[in-house]
């Protein structure tokens, strides 16, 4: 790291707190802002990546940033992410993403930096616990939590000695100033508070001017320092911001005003195309006062195109666009940034589109220029760079009184924030939908209803789903809107499904796929004809499951949409093997492998895991157990973390089944335990019942009668609760099977 000077001791006690042999708490370093807390973290990690082979992890938790700070479940988000976990594999709960951060972490060498934390909650379900793992914590405050329960040490980082402060101004400068004397480079470094931060856009001035006598420089300083103290608060932070009011002043007139533009930006991070909208300036233009502004050391480049601000830089740039950017010019520019989410969102939305409408936003006028993404997988890129700014862009619009643009943005970019924690999600969605009643928005009430029900539903809250859905279909009949209509039975259809109340479900399905027909909405019929035929499966009308969803899948080719076809072709593969013929059980293969490739031609993780218990199915079927305890192996993968445990079960339970079907007795007893912990813990009673009953076989098989006579009650006890046909068929064969 250039510049990077002393700290021989810090270092030394990072030695001593984290290379000890064994299990080590986190080392906890602490000091005031703009010290260098960070430089040193990173240095430390850089000087020993060698002894963590499998990684490092970085997140920024922006703890004192002027915004609101990263909470642990983004973190956890992002890191999972960096596992290479899918995002469709990510759970929804916090608890679980830990989980499964901690499990992936277990037994593998990795440092975790966690940079600017502000509070304990934000620390503590990052910490990785495995015993190789080792963990930094950066903060100003002294997190006495962290020590008390997690057994950290502290390591406090105060302002550089003036030697060293002096030290790394000649680092910086030596290159283009050799006349400077010592003395005049003691004052500058005390004029700096002897700051890190300061001292390195201080020395950046005094390099980019070598012809200026460094006393001019020391006299201009002295002069801010003491408006600053005129004007200032008398915080600790004055003198600072005089260092970077110097450099403000430095700026051309364009690079001043895009540092200002800025700070109006709703988040730390971002990129370059939305840089270029909030100043005005074509991108290329843009590229040019961003490099000035980084070399200036007033902002940071991460990356290609992206760009963040450190804490303190970015309150100072809010605060000199209060100060020097007139009223209007700057609404016109915070509308400016707005409107590029708004309506690239709505650009990602109609790529990542699948089924539906995309709402045309008109709450703002297009921007300039919108980027174009060229496929799905370039717009999931955009959503995953994205998707905190677009959360902070619905605040900032929110907090502003834009009631339309608020419940625009969160129509517009609700496909884009699939990725991300369900909580900002719902937070997101449910203060959109305050907005649109206060506007008195109809249209987008019933919208954010309508994905308000879909959030509850992926969580298992079916009945909060359903009083979203029904308030929303309630909407969109009083609007005459017959497409929300129809895409809202839908849902409660689908409802119903999940529910495995499938004679319901085969009658509302019926009564859309007439309606979708009636309004010639192919997409529409294609999902009422794919739902139908699982309704039918569901109730045993097994022929007229094939019948529909064939058709289904024929429409899917003709409309060019692979997912609706890798649906209706699961489907159709799950009931012709239902069918019980032998004959049939080809063509249920094929139908189903088509289905596992397309779901993985289109990185649909968790799809695939749902085809793959399908098709391990039919295979164990058609007596290809090697083949099927691949598929159910691969199923288990998907499905590796707790918020979809009924489907881990699943797939435990179908490896269970395939070996003792193949005569490894042992091996089915063992994995047909492991599911029902899995499906007990997951408080799904009727996934229990049925695999107890599992469980049950095999242990009869092994020999082992009493035990399996004892699990057998008690599914029995579960199943006689439930009343859909796979169950009561289940029960009346368990019943049999008792003394």
């Amino acid at each position: 790291m250039r510049g990077f000077v002393s700290r021989t001791a810090e270092l030394a006690r990072l030695d001593h707190v984290l290379l000890a042999a064994g299990p080590t708490g986190p080392a906890l370093v602490v000091g005031t802002a703009g010290v260098g807390k960070t430089a040193l973290a990173l240095r430390w990690a850089h000087r020993v990546a060698a002894r963590f082979p499998d990684g490092q992890l970085y997140v920024n938790l922006r703890g004192y940033d002027p915004g609101a700070p990263m909470t642990a479940d983004q973190a956890l988000d992002r890191f999972l992410r960096a596992l290479s976990v899918p995002p469709a594999r990510i759970p929804d709960d916090v608890e679980d993403k830990a989980a499964l951060y901690r499990s992936l972490l277990a037994g593998r060498r990795v440092l975790v930096v966690l940079d600017n934390a502000a509070h304990i909650g934000q620390v503590r379900p990052l910490l990785p616990g495995g015993p190789a793992c080792r963990t930094i914590v950066t903060s100003r405050d002294r997190l006495e939590g962290v020590m008390a329960r997690d057994g950290a040490q502290r390591v406090t980082v105060e302002v550089l000695p003036e030697a060293d402060a002096i030290t790394l101004i000649r680092a910086l400068t030596t290159d283009y100033r050799t006349a400077d004397e010592p003395g005049e480079r003691a004052e500058l470094a005390r004029l700096c508070a002897r700051l890190p931060l300061a001292l390195r856009i201080a020395a950046e001035r005094a390099a980019s001017r070598p012809w200026m006598p460094l006393a001019e420089l020391i006299g201009n300083l002295r002069d801010e320092s003491r408006l600053w103290d005129e004007l200032g608060s008398g915080g600790e932070h004055d003198g600072v911001r005089a260092v970077f009011a110097l450099s403000y002043r430095s700026f051309s007139a364009e690079a001043a005003h895009m540092f200002r533009v800025l700070g109006l930006h709703p988040s730390a991070e971002f990129g370059t195309h939305v840089a270029a909208e909030a100043a005005g300036v074509p991108v290329a233009a843009a590229r040019q006062l961003l490099d000035a502004v980084v070399g200036a050391h007033m902002l940071e480049q991460i990356g290609a195109d992206r760009y963040q601000f450190h804490d303190l830089l970015r309150a100072y740039a809010t605060d000199v666009a209060h100060q020097d950017e007139p009223p209007l010019p700057r609404d016109d520019a915070r509308a400016r940034i707005l409107a590029w989410y708004l309506h690239t969102a709505h650009t990602v939305g109609t790529v990542m589109r699948t089924w539906g409408r995309i709402l045309e936003p008109d709450a703002l006028p297009a921007p300039a220029a919108v980027p174009r993404f060229p496929d799905h997988d370039a717009a999931v890129e955009w959503c995953y760079l994205e998707g905190q700014n677009l959360f902070a862009a619905i605040q900032a619009a929110d907090e502003s009184g834009r009631d339309t643009l608020t419940w625009q943005l969160a129509v517009a970019t609700e496909p884009a924030m699939r990725g991300m924690p369900s909580d900002d999600r719902r937070a997101a969605i449910t203060m959109a939908l305050a907005a649109a009643r206060r506007d008195g928005a109809r249209q987008g009430e019933g919208e954010l209803l309508a994905k308000l029900a879909e959030i509850e539903r992926t969580k298992g809250q079916f009945d909060e789903a359903a009083t979203c859905a029904e308030e929303a279909l309630a909407i969109f009949r009083e609007l005459d809107d017959r497409h929300g209509v129809r895409i809202t039975l839908n849902f409660l259809g689908v409802s119903l499904l999940h529910r495995r109340k499938f004679a319901e479900a085969a009658e509302r399905f019926e009564s859309l796929w007439a309606l979708q027909r009636a309004e010639e909405d192919l997409e529409g019929e294609t999902a009422a004809l794919f739902n139908l035929a699982e309704a039918y499966d569901g109730i045993r009308r097994h022929h007229d499951a094939v019948d529909a969803a064939r058709h289904s899948v024929e429409l899917a080719r003709a409309l060019g949409n692979r997912h609706f076809e890798l649906v209706g072709l699961v489907i159709l593969a799950r009931a012709t093997a239902n069918l019980a013929d032998a004959g049939e059980l080809g063509v249920a293969l094929a139908d189903a492998a088509r289905g596992v490739e397309l779901a993985r031609e289109l990185r649909d993780t968790r799809t695939e895991g749902w085809a793959l218990l399908d098709y391990g199915r039919i295979q164990r079927l058609a007596g290809r157990y090697d083949d099927a305890l691949v598929s159910y192996r691969r199923a288990l993968e998907r499905f590796s973390n707790t918020s979809v445990s009924q489907r881990r079960a699943w797939s435990l339970d179908g490896l269970g089944t395939t070996c003792r079907e193949a005569g490894r007795i042992e091996e089915a007893v063992s994995i047909h335990r492991q599911a029902v912990e899995v499906a007990r813990a997951a408080e799904a009673p009727r996934v229990l019942g049925l695999i107890l009953s599992n469980l049950a076989d095999s242990l009869t098989v092994a020999g082992e009668d009493r035990e399996a006579g004892s699990v057998r009650q008690e599914a029995a006890s579960l199943l006689e609760l439930l009343d859909d046909p796979e169950a009561t068929e289940r029960l009346e064969q368990v019943r049999r099977a008792l003394p």
